[in-house]
C-alpha cells in the first residue's frame, strides 16, 4: 500500500516490542482496548510534567493552558466527526457512559409508559441494558430488531418495528462479537421518516471507518478513547443541537451550573451542562493526539490495510479442523469470533496466551448474540493497524496446536 509503513507503524508502539511467557506478544485484542503509541505515551507524561491542573475554574497559567488543550482536543473531535458545533461534543468517560446519559436525559424528557425503544439483536449490554432499565422505570417497551444466521440485521423487520409509540432507536454501528457493519444510514433515514432520533453505538467503528456525523444525520454517536489508540477513562457524546438543548443535565455539580442558591439552581450551557465535575483532563487532552496520529496515516489507508488482514486472517482460520466463524456478514470489520467443534473457547485462550497470543473468550458483553448461536461463547482475534499477516500466521498455528492438544 503506498503510504502505508507497517514496520513504521509497529515501531510506534512500544508495548509490541514486549514478550509474554517468552515469546514474542502478538496482540489481537483490541476490540477490548487499543495499544497506544508513542506519541499519546509521551503527550500523556508531558501533561502531568509540564501543565497538570484544573481546567476551567483557575485564572491562573497551569489552569488556562490545561483549559485550552482541553477545548483544542474537543474542537479536534469536532472536526474528526464532522460536527457542526464544538457545543455539541461532550466528553465523557466511554461509551458506556455516554450512552447512560442518554438513556437517562432523553429518557426523562421524552419516553413515558406505552413509548418504545427500539435496539438490536446484536448489542453490547452497554447499549442493552441502559434502555432496559429505562424502560422498567417509565413502563416502555424495548423492541428488539432480529438478526439472520449471518449476523445480519433484518431490515423489513426493523421497519415493521418502527411505530408512533417509537422514541428513540439505538444501535451499534459495528458489531464487536460479531465484525458486522450495519446499515447505519438507512437505518437513521427510517427512523427519521417517523421523526425518531437514532443513537449510534460507534465504539467499534470510529478507529476503522470515516464518520461523518452530518452526511449519516444521526442524533447522537458515542465512542471511547481506549478503542481508537487513546487513553482509557475518557470518551464521547456527539448530540444534535436540539437534543441536547432538551434534555436535562445528568449529574449535578461543578462546570455543569451557572448560578447556584439554595432556592435554584441555572445551568450551563452547551457542553458543559453534561460536563459535571472535574473530568479525566489528561485523557481528555490526550485524546487529540490519538486523532492526530489516526488522521496522520489517514482512515482510507487504515482500512484499506485491515480488510486485507481480515480477508486473509478468515482465509488462513478456515484450514483449521472443526472450526466455525460466527459472524459471515459480506460487510465486516476487522473482528474475527470463531468456535472449533469440541473444544471450549476459554481453553484455545489459554493455550494461545501460553504462545504469546493474546485473543478475548467469552461472551464479549454480548450474550444475547450467543444465545442466538446457542453457543457459549467464542474466541475472538481482533485486528488493528499494527498487526500483520506473520501474526495471523502465528495465531493459526497456535489454534491448530490447541486442536491437537484439546481433541
Amino acid at each position: 500500500m503506498k503510504n502505508f509503513d507497517i514496520d513504521k507503524i509497529r515501531a510506534d508502539f512500544p508495548i509490541l516490542k514486549r514478550q509474554v511467557n517468552g515469546k514474542p506478544l502478538i496482540y489481537l485484542d483490541n476490540g477490548a482496548t487499543t495499544q497506544k503509541p508513542s506519541k499519546v505515551i509521551d503527550a500523556i507524561v508531558s501533561y502531568y510534567s509540564d501543565m497538570n491542573s484544573n481546567i476551567h475554574r483557575g485564572v491562573h497559567y497551569l489552569s488556562q493552558i490545561s483549559t485550552d488543550a482541553f477545548e483544542v482536543a474537543r474542537r479536534k473531535v469536532q472536526s474528526f466527526i464532522n460536527a457542526s458545533h464544538e457545543y455539541e461534543v461532550i466528553i465523557t468517560n466511554g461509551t458506556t457512559h455516554s450512552i447512560n446519559l442518554v438513556a437517562s436525559c432523553y429518557g426523562k424528557a421524552f419516553v413515558h409508559a406505552g413509548d418504545e425503544i427500539v435496539i438490536s439483536a446484536m448489542e453490547h449490554h452497554s447499549n442493552i441494558v441502559p434502555w432496559q432499565m429505562l424502560c422498567e422505570e417509565k413502563g416502555a417497551k424495548l423492541k428488539v430488531i432480529p438478526m439472520d444466521e449471518q449476523g445480519v440485521l433484518d431490515i423489513e423487520v426493523y421497519k415493521e418495528l418502527l411505530s408512533d409509540r417509537t422514541k428513540i432507536v439505538s444501535i451499534t454501528y459495528v458489531s464487536n462479537a460479531l465484525g458486522t457493519i450495519n446499515p447505519v444510514k438507512e437505518i437513521i433515514r427510517l427512523a427519521h421518516e417517523r421523526n425518531v432520533p437514532v443513537l449510534l453505538d460507534a465504539a467499534q467503528a470510529v478507529q476503522h471507518l470515516k464518520i461523518d456525523v452530518q452526511e449519516l444525520d444521526v442524533d447522537f454517536l458515542a465512542f471511547s478513547g481506549h478503542k481508537m489508540y487513546g487513553p482509557t477513562g475518557v470518551g464521547v457524546l456527539y448530540g444534535k443541537e436540539k437534543w441536547l438543548n432538551a434534555m436535562p443535565p445528568y449529574q449535578g455539580g461543578g462546570d455543569m451550573i451557572k448560578e447556584v442558591t439554595f432556592e435554584k439552581t441555572t445551568y450551563n450551557e452547551l457542553p458543559l451542562k453534561f460536563e459535571a465535575g472535574t473530568p479525566n483532563i489528561e485523557a481528555g487532552i490526550c485524546l487529540a493526539n490519538a486523532i492526530d496520529y489516526i488522521e496522520e496515516i489517514g482512515l482510507d489507508q487504515i482500512k484499506a490495510y485491515e480488510d486485507e488482514l481480515l480477508n486473509y486472517a478468515t482465509t488462513r482460520l478456515a484450514e483449521v479442523e472443526g472450526i466455525k466463524f460466527i459472524g459471515t456478514s459480506g460487510q465486516k470489520s476487522s473482528v474475527i469470533s470463531f468456535v472449533i467443534e469440541g473444544v471450549h473457547p476459554y481453553d484455545v485462550g489459554v493455550i494461545l496466551d501460553k504462545l504469546g497470543i493474546a485473543v478475548r473468550t467469552g461472551h464479549h458483553c454480548a450474550q444475547p448474540v450467543m444465545d442466538q448461536f446457542r453457543i457459549s461463547g467464542t474466541v475472538r482475534a481482533s485486528l488493528a493497524m499494527y498487526n500483520t499477516k506473520e501474526e495471523v500466521d502465528s495465531l493459526v498455528d497456535g489454534v491448530k496446536r490447541a486442536v491437537n492438544m484439546l481433541k
